[in-house]
């Protein structure tokens, strides 16, 4: 799932959001003050930051401004948390390139429809229909995937995986290819990444004897290898 981001030097408050955050199917960071984040965002960019106004050091709108001014950062979603709850100071937050603004105290229901609608405005398209293939079926709705009644358990990068290999069979797929689509253009990470999920995607499917249905094409890339009969 997304990753979030969550600045916050206030421990109560940063516990509750990764509590929520996760148990609504996020991955979540914490951090405390803005070099930590700053860290963060320079190993790898998240899908969006939950970011804290008053922080030690440097402020969360100082922080927001320098990833605004940044080719690589600029893109990034933020939602500023704040207590202070004047129009000058909400003004101060978007101005400073806050994608949204919440005011302490917050819903956290409200906050996660907040970041729901954010990341459904960023994050890389991604088909919900449910498809089968060779035995296979995949369902985004559900989050379920069965390969000849027998229930097939997969991480998070691994689903997304198949589940856009499955709704393009037989299409050789990049690396990078594969980290646009599945990942999003955004993030910056090394394409050997996409050769340790698809391992690991292997390896799920493996147990109920489906691993032949991914395939490695040299020098090229990857597919979902579908009878010709079934697929487009």
């Amino acid at each position: 799932m997304a990753r979030i981001l969550v600045v916050e030097d206030e421990p109560a408050i940063a516990e509750l959001l990764a509590i929520n955050l996760k148990h609504a199917g996020f991955d979540c960071v914490i951090v405390d003050d803005a070099d930590k984040a700053q860290q963060e965002v320079d190993s790898i960019l998240p899908d969006l930051v939950l970011l804290d106004w008053m922080l030690p050091g440097q402020s969360g709108v100082s922080l927001a401004r320098r990833w605004r001014s940044n080719e690589r950062t600029k893109q990034i979603p933020i939602i500023m948390l704040t207590a202070r709850s004047e129009e000058l100071d909400k003004v101060q937050g978007l101005d400073a390139g806050a994608d949204d603004y919440v005011v302490k105290p917050f819903s956290t229901q409200e906050l996660l429809a907040r970041v729901r609608a954010l990341l459904r405005r960023k994050l890389p398209e991604a088909s919900a229909e449910r498809v089968s293939l060779a035995g296979l079926t995949i369902d985004p709705e559900l989050w379920q995937i069965v390969y000849k009644g027998e229930e097939v358990k997969l991480g998070p990068t691994e689903f997304k995986l198949l589940n856009y290999l499955m709704h393009y069979p037989n299409r050789v797929h990049s690396r990078s290819q594969l980290l646009d689509k599945v990942w999003g253009q955004h993030v910056f990470i090394e394409e050997r990444t996409v050769d340790v999920h698809i391992k690991r995607l292997r390896e799920g499917l493996a147990i109920v004897q489906a691993d032949h249905l991914i395939e490695t094409v040299r020098g090229a890339g990857y597919r979902f290898n579908a009878p010709k009969t079934e697929s487009e």
